[in-house]
């Protein structure tokens, strides 16, 4: 997995506000890749970010994260969807233009991140 894409993945998850959630699909179209991408990030990855503000297009995880998941949602004032598998994505999604901003920052954070880094020193 390319290391740039993990990092812009959990940088932009990590910027989703409390109270809101976005898809797979979502993250994926703001960062030009694609949902599977995404997820195969978030499972490997993503235990130390808000994952719970990342779920399917309808709202809803995997059983073995739902019992979590809806702690942080109660927790956040995010709505539980009425199927019990997961949240009323449509009344909490973070807005697509203010999640491509955020896609935007990340980018340039980590572009200005390798630019301002110093090069190696040769090996004598």
């Amino acid at each position: 997995m390319d290391e740039l894409l993990v990092e812009r993945v959990l940088r932009l998850v990590e910027a989703i506000p409390a109270g809101f959630v976005v898809s797979y699909g979502d993250v994926a179209a703001a960062l030009g890749t694609g949902p599977r991408q995404v997820g195969r990030v978030m499972a490997r990855w993503g235990s130390d970010v808000p994952w719970w503000r990342v779920t399917n297009a309808a709202g809803e995880l995997s059983g073995g994260l739902l019992a979590e998941a809806r702690e942080h949602w109660q927790a956040e004032g995010i709505e539980l969807g009425g199927t019990g598998r997961g949240c009323r994505i449509g009344r909490c999604r973070w807005q697509p233009d203010e999640l491509a901003a955020a896609a935007r920052r990340v980018d340039t954070e980590l572009a200005g991140a390798r630019i301002s880094s110093p090069a190696a020193p040769p090996e004598c």
